[in-house]
Protein backbone atom coordinates (compact mmCIF):
# COMPACT_ATOMS: atom_id res chain seq x y z
CA UNK A 1 0.00 0.00 0.00
CA UNK A 2 1.36 3.38 -1.01
CA UNK A 3 -0.41 5.20 1.81
CA UNK A 4 -1.15 4.57 5.49
CA UNK A 5 -3.95 2.35 6.74
CA UNK A 6 -6.59 5.00 7.46
CA UNK A 7 -9.56 4.84 9.78
CA UNK A 8 -12.09 7.45 10.84
CA UNK A 9 -13.33 7.52 14.42
CA UNK A 10 -16.32 9.64 15.35
CA UNK A 11 -19.28 9.91 17.67
CA UNK A 12 -22.62 11.09 16.33
CA UNK A 13 -26.15 11.59 17.57
CA UNK A 14 -29.01 9.28 16.65
CA UNK A 15 -29.82 11.69 13.80
CA UNK A 16 -26.24 11.70 12.50
CA UNK A 17 -24.97 15.02 13.87
CA UNK A 18 -21.44 15.38 15.27
CA UNK A 19 -21.97 18.82 16.85
CA UNK A 20 -24.66 21.45 17.30
CA UNK A 21 -25.97 24.04 14.85
CA UNK A 22 -23.52 26.45 16.53
CA UNK A 23 -20.75 23.96 15.62
CA UNK A 24 -20.04 23.56 19.30
CA UNK A 25 -18.67 20.22 20.46
CA UNK A 26 -21.16 18.24 22.53
CA UNK A 27 -20.50 15.11 24.57
CA UNK A 28 -22.25 12.26 22.75
CA UNK A 29 -20.58 9.20 24.28
CA UNK A 30 -19.41 8.31 27.78
CA UNK A 31 -16.29 7.20 29.61
CA UNK A 32 -16.17 3.71 28.06
CA UNK A 33 -16.16 5.09 24.53
CA UNK A 34 -13.64 7.79 25.51
CA UNK A 35 -11.30 5.07 26.75
CA UNK A 36 -11.79 3.11 23.53
CA UNK A 37 -10.90 6.23 21.54
CA UNK A 38 -7.82 6.77 23.70
CA UNK A 39 -6.67 3.21 22.96
CA UNK A 40 -7.10 3.86 19.25
CA UNK A 41 -5.02 7.03 19.54
CA UNK A 42 -2.26 5.21 21.39
CA UNK A 43 -2.16 2.48 18.73
CA UNK A 44 -1.79 4.94 15.84
CA UNK A 45 1.28 6.48 14.25
CA UNK A 46 -0.57 9.74 13.63
CA UNK A 47 -3.88 11.47 14.34
CA UNK A 48 -5.31 13.85 11.75
CA UNK A 49 -7.93 16.61 11.87
CA UNK A 50 -9.05 19.40 9.57
CA UNK A 51 -8.59 23.09 10.21
CA UNK A 52 -12.32 23.45 10.90
CA UNK A 53 -12.04 21.14 13.90
CA UNK A 54 -9.00 23.02 15.18
CA UNK A 55 -10.77 26.38 14.94
CA UNK A 56 -14.04 25.12 16.45
CA UNK A 57 -12.84 22.74 19.18
CA UNK A 58 -9.10 23.43 19.69
CA UNK A 59 -8.34 19.75 20.47
CA UNK A 60 -5.01 18.63 21.90
CA UNK A 61 -5.30 15.10 20.38
CA UNK A 62 -3.15 13.67 23.17
CA UNK A 63 -3.19 10.20 24.70
CA UNK A 64 -4.85 10.50 28.13
CA UNK A 65 -4.00 7.19 29.82
CA UNK A 66 -0.77 7.24 31.82
CA UNK A 67 -0.37 3.51 31.22
CA UNK A 68 -0.67 3.89 27.46
CA UNK A 69 1.78 6.80 27.45
CA UNK A 70 4.23 4.65 29.42
CA UNK A 71 3.79 1.76 26.98
CA UNK A 72 4.53 4.09 24.09
CA UNK A 73 7.67 5.41 25.81
CA UNK A 74 8.79 1.83 26.53
CA UNK A 75 8.46 1.18 22.80
CA UNK A 76 10.77 4.16 22.18
CA UNK A 77 7.92 6.30 20.88
CA UNK A 78 6.72 9.75 21.89
CA UNK A 79 3.85 9.68 24.38
CA UNK A 80 1.58 10.98 21.65
CA UNK A 81 1.28 10.02 17.98
CA UNK A 82 2.18 12.61 15.36
CA UNK A 83 -0.59 15.21 15.22
CA UNK A 84 -1.51 16.28 11.70
CA UNK A 85 -3.62 19.26 10.64
CA UNK A 86 -5.01 19.60 7.10
CA UNK A 87 -4.95 23.37 6.58
CA UNK A 88 -4.95 24.61 2.98
CA UNK A 89 -4.50 28.30 3.85
CA UNK A 90 -2.27 27.94 6.95
CA UNK A 91 -4.93 29.32 9.30
CA UNK A 92 -3.93 27.23 12.33
CA UNK A 93 -3.55 29.52 15.38
CA UNK A 94 -0.01 29.59 16.72
CA UNK A 95 -1.36 29.08 20.24
CA UNK A 96 -3.49 26.05 19.37
CA UNK A 97 -3.57 23.33 22.02
CA UNK A 98 -2.04 20.89 19.55
CA UNK A 99 1.15 22.95 19.82
CA UNK A 100 0.96 23.61 23.57
CA UNK A 101 -0.04 20.26 25.07
CA UNK A 102 1.85 16.99 25.10
CA UNK A 103 5.16 15.94 23.62
CA UNK A 104 5.52 14.63 20.10
CA UNK A 105 5.76 15.73 16.50
CA UNK A 106 3.32 18.04 14.74
CA UNK A 107 2.69 18.31 11.01
CA UNK A 108 0.63 20.94 9.20
CA UNK A 109 -0.31 20.12 5.61
CA UNK A 110 -0.85 23.23 3.50
CA UNK A 111 -1.43 24.00 -0.16
CA UNK A 112 0.75 26.04 -2.47
CA UNK A 113 -1.71 28.92 -2.07
CA UNK A 114 -1.09 29.33 1.67
CA UNK A 115 0.29 32.78 2.59
CA UNK A 116 4.06 32.58 2.86
CA UNK A 117 4.23 34.57 6.10
CA UNK A 118 1.72 32.27 7.78
CA UNK A 119 3.63 29.19 6.64
CA UNK A 120 6.89 30.60 7.97
CA UNK A 121 5.33 31.20 11.41
CA UNK A 122 3.87 27.70 11.52
CA UNK A 123 7.27 26.25 10.63
CA UNK A 124 8.41 27.34 14.10
CA UNK A 125 5.80 25.01 15.61
CA UNK A 126 5.51 22.11 13.18
CA UNK A 127 6.84 20.35 10.13
CA UNK A 128 5.17 21.78 7.02
CA UNK A 129 4.08 19.58 4.12
CA UNK A 130 2.93 21.20 0.88
CA UNK A 131 0.45 19.09 -1.06
CA UNK A 132 -1.71 20.55 -3.82
CA UNK A 133 -1.89 23.93 -5.50
CA UNK A 134 -5.06 25.75 -4.37
CA UNK A 135 -6.17 23.34 -1.65
CA UNK A 136 -4.59 20.32 0.00
CA UNK A 137 -4.44 17.28 -2.27
CA UNK A 138 -5.28 14.55 0.22
CA UNK A 139 -3.87 11.72 -1.91
CA UNK A 140 -0.51 13.46 -2.18
CA UNK A 141 -0.63 14.21 1.54
CA UNK A 142 -1.23 10.53 2.34
CA UNK A 143 1.71 9.41 0.21
CA UNK A 144 3.98 11.97 1.90
CA UNK A 145 2.86 10.88 5.36
CA UNK A 146 3.60 7.27 4.41
CA UNK A 147 7.10 8.31 3.34
CA UNK A 148 7.54 9.89 6.77
CA UNK A 149 6.81 6.59 8.50
CA UNK A 150 3.08 6.92 9.15
CA UNK A 151 1.62 3.46 8.60
CA UNK A 152 -1.54 3.74 10.71
CA UNK A 153 -3.48 7.00 10.59
CA UNK A 154 -6.48 7.90 12.75
CA UNK A 155 -8.80 10.61 11.40
CA UNK A 156 -10.87 12.51 13.96
CA UNK A 157 -12.75 14.81 11.58
CA UNK A 158 -14.50 16.98 11.01
CA UNK A 159 -17.24 16.52 8.48
CA UNK A 160 -15.44 18.24 5.59
CA UNK A 161 -12.23 16.27 6.05
CA UNK A 162 -14.22 13.04 6.38
CA UNK A 163 -15.90 13.83 3.08
CA UNK A 164 -12.60 14.56 1.37
CA UNK A 165 -10.97 11.36 2.59
CA UNK A 166 -13.93 9.11 1.76
CA UNK A 167 -14.63 10.65 -1.64
CA UNK A 168 -10.95 10.20 -2.58
CA UNK A 169 -11.07 6.51 -1.61
CA UNK A 170 -8.53 7.01 1.17
CA UNK A 171 -10.40 5.38 4.07
CA UNK A 172 -10.16 1.72 5.06
CA UNK A 173 -12.41 1.56 8.13
CA UNK A 174 -14.88 3.78 9.98
CA UNK A 175 -15.80 3.58 13.67
CA UNK A 176 -19.03 5.37 14.59
CA UNK A 177 -20.46 5.56 18.07
CA UNK A 178 -24.16 6.42 17.74
CA UNK A 179 -25.42 8.07 20.90
CA UNK A 180 -28.90 8.52 22.38
CA UNK A 181 -29.24 12.19 21.47
CA UNK A 182 -31.23 14.15 18.89
CA UNK A 183 -29.42 17.35 17.91
CA UNK A 184 -31.16 18.42 14.70
CA UNK A 185 -30.50 21.54 12.67
CA UNK A 186 -30.05 22.22 8.97
CA UNK A 187 -26.59 23.64 9.60
CA UNK A 188 -25.37 21.17 12.22
CA UNK A 189 -22.52 19.10 10.74
CA UNK A 190 -23.02 15.40 10.11
CA UNK A 191 -20.43 12.64 10.03
CA UNK A 192 -19.77 13.45 6.36
CA UNK A 193 -20.69 16.76 4.72
CA UNK A 194 -18.86 18.19 1.70
CA UNK A 195 -20.43 18.14 -1.75
CA UNK A 196 -22.25 14.84 -1.34
CA UNK A 197 -22.63 11.97 -3.80
CA UNK A 198 -25.03 11.34 -6.62
CA UNK A 199 -26.97 8.08 -6.53
CA UNK A 200 -24.41 6.43 -8.81
CA UNK A 201 -21.49 7.66 -6.70
CA UNK A 202 -22.77 6.56 -3.28
CA UNK A 203 -20.12 4.78 -1.24
CA UNK A 204 -21.28 1.53 0.32
CA UNK A 205 -19.82 0.13 3.54
CA UNK A 206 -19.53 -3.40 4.89
CA UNK A 207 -20.48 -3.87 8.54
CA UNK A 208 -17.63 -5.55 10.41
CA UNK A 209 -18.96 -5.36 13.97
CA UNK A 210 -21.74 -3.86 16.10
CA UNK A 211 -21.98 -3.73 19.86
CA UNK A 212 -24.07 -1.90 22.41
CA UNK A 213 -22.04 0.47 24.56
CA UNK A 214 -23.40 2.60 27.38
CA UNK A 215 -26.51 4.35 26.01
CA UNK A 216 -25.62 3.82 22.36
CA UNK A 217 -24.12 1.47 19.81
CA UNK A 218 -20.63 1.21 18.33
CA UNK A 219 -20.46 0.33 14.65
CA UNK A 220 -17.33 -0.65 12.78
CA UNK A 221 -17.40 -0.50 8.99
CA UNK A 222 -15.09 -1.52 6.17
CA UNK A 223 -14.94 1.23 3.56
CA UNK A 224 -14.19 1.09 -0.13
CA UNK A 225 -10.68 2.37 -0.59
CA UNK A 226 -7.91 2.80 -3.13
CA UNK A 227 -4.21 2.34 -2.53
Amino acid sequence: MLRPFVFINSAMSADGKISTKERKQVRISGSIDFDRMDALRASSDAIMVGIGTVLADDPSLTVKSDQRKLERRNSELFENPIRVIIDSKARTPLDADIFKKGEGRRIVVVSGSAPKERVEKLQEQAVIIVAGKDKVDLKVAMYKLKDMGVNRLMVEGGATLNWGMISAGLVDEIYTFVGNLIIGGNTAPTLVDGEGFTEKEIHKLKLIDAETMEEGVLLRWKAHSES
